[in-house]
């Protein structure tokens, strides 16, 4: 049976497939690829002092949400009994979504009007609803994981100025319905956010920063390049040396990653190529393709390894875009096999290579089509997985405690 047609499988059909997949780490993947919907019980009851909600000042917050018209006030993400975290988006019931309900004191989700699990929301750190000296509210600056500070500078994408946007993506639009853009974030109120954040002793592990990409400069990306530097110089006076950090940048060549390293206490680069195959990369990735091209891009990665070391560089795909239409691959088979080689290219010179599980946005480019199968996806965790053992390359800081939102990196603690 080919793999397209074990799409309308249940989850259980799917786990029993595979074994060697954890339970929950398979139920966090198909929860990301279908989406949840929460019941009114769960919103009359969710706390809203202790757990983190969505809202219009966190850049992050409703990205993309599949359901546009209950996407505010509701539970920022969920979190498993094992840890894992696991970030997802409202959805129309009509799409087939997990239900996440409360009941008898729990919250739990639902799949089928059958319990399939318990779960929990992320907590609200310590420095939501403060603000900078400036003014600025701290929750717009840093958007807050479990354990993991998410450093949002600005809220804009050239590529979407130029016409060429990443066709999955809908961040310039997101903000533009939403209205979350926000001024250029200044070095000063990020020092001033992590020194707080910092304050709540046991929280964090780890900070990522990263933002739209910016062209401008004597040489492409220069101009993205430095606010990256100044934030990060900034936020350095926080720490003695180098420190937990992780920027996600368009892929800078390497006289940039050079100063990039060199100037900042900066512990970790990735940049996310997206779509590992040159001709759908040109499709789906036109403004990375114009400015940097597929093979640039796949040296340049390489190249980080040589300046901060095996295990400290990564690259991010979206899983299923692949398959998109028309230009995508026509079978989930080929496009898995195809994918799988390409990311051992990477992952054998030291990339670790993570995906996320493609939602098509409802005001992207690709907002009509369907994701890949579950199937498709367990079989793209474990090969991923597979290879990084192989090649003993880890995602250090894309695991499932800093991160959470990467399938195959999550086993990584197996």
């Amino acid at each position: 049976m080919s793999i397209e047609n074990r799409r309308d499988e249940s989850f259980e059909e799917t786990l029993a497939r595979y074994p060697e997949l954890p339970r929950l780490n398979l139920l966090k993947t198909d929860v990301q690829r279908r989406g949840v919907c929460y019941t009114e019980n769960v919103l009359k009851n969710v706390d809203k002092d202790k757990y983190q909600l969505t809202g219009s000042n966190v850049f992050f917050s409703t990205l993309g949400a599949r359901d546009q018209k209950n996407k505010f006030g509701i539970p920022e993400a969920l979190v498993l009994r094992d840890g894992s975290i696991v970030i997802t988006d409202a959805t129309p019931i009509e799409q087939n979504p997990y239900i996440v309900d409360y009941r008898d004191g729990a919250y739990v989700l639902i799949d089928k009007d059958k319990v399939v699990e318990e779960i929990d929301f992320w907590e609200k750190p310590d420095f939501y609803g403060k603000t900078t000296s400036s003014g600025t509210p701290m929750d717009s600056i840093i958007f807050a994981r479990p354990q993991r500070l998410n450093i949002t500078p600005t809220s804009k994408c050239c590529f979407f100025t130029e016409g060429l946007p990443c066709r999955y993506c809908d961040l310039n639009p997101h903000i533009n319905i939403d209205g979350v853009t926000k001024q250029k974030m200044t070095p000063q109120d990020a020092y001033e956010t992590v020194r707080e954040a910092i304050k709540q002793k046991g929280r964090f592990t780890t900070l990522c920063m990263t933002m739209g990409s910016d062209i401008g400069g004597k040489t492409p990306f220069d101009d993205e390049l430095q606010y990256y530097i100044d934030v990060l110089k900034a936020i350095g006076k926080n720490f003695n040396g180098r420190f937990p950090s992780q920027v996600i940048t368009t892929a800078l060549n390497y006289d940039q990653l050079s100063r990039l390293h060199e100037e900042t206490g900066l512990m970790s680069y990735t940049s996310d190529i997206e779509v590992l195959n040159e001709e759908k990369f040109n499709w789906i990735c036109p403004g990375k393709a114009k400015h940097v091209g597929y093979r640039e891009w796949k040296k340049r990665l390489i190249d980080a390894v040589d300046i901060f070391g095996k295990g400290y560089v990564g690259t991010g795909t979206v899983g299923g875009v692949e398959l998109a239409k028309p230009n995508g691959f026509p079978t989930e088979e080929e496009a898995l096999k195809n994918i799988l080689e390409e990311a051992e290219t990477l992952i054998s010179k030291g990339v670790a290579v993570v995906y996320i599980v493609w939602v098509p946005r409802p005001n992207s480019v690709f907002r009509d089509q369907k994701n890949a199968s579950l199937d498709y996806y367990a079989q793209l965790t474990l090969g991923l997985d597979k290879l990084s053992r192989k090649y003993g390359v880890t995602a250090e800081f894309d695991d499932y405690r800093r991160c959470g939102n990467h399938p195959n990196s999550d086993l990584q603690r197996i």
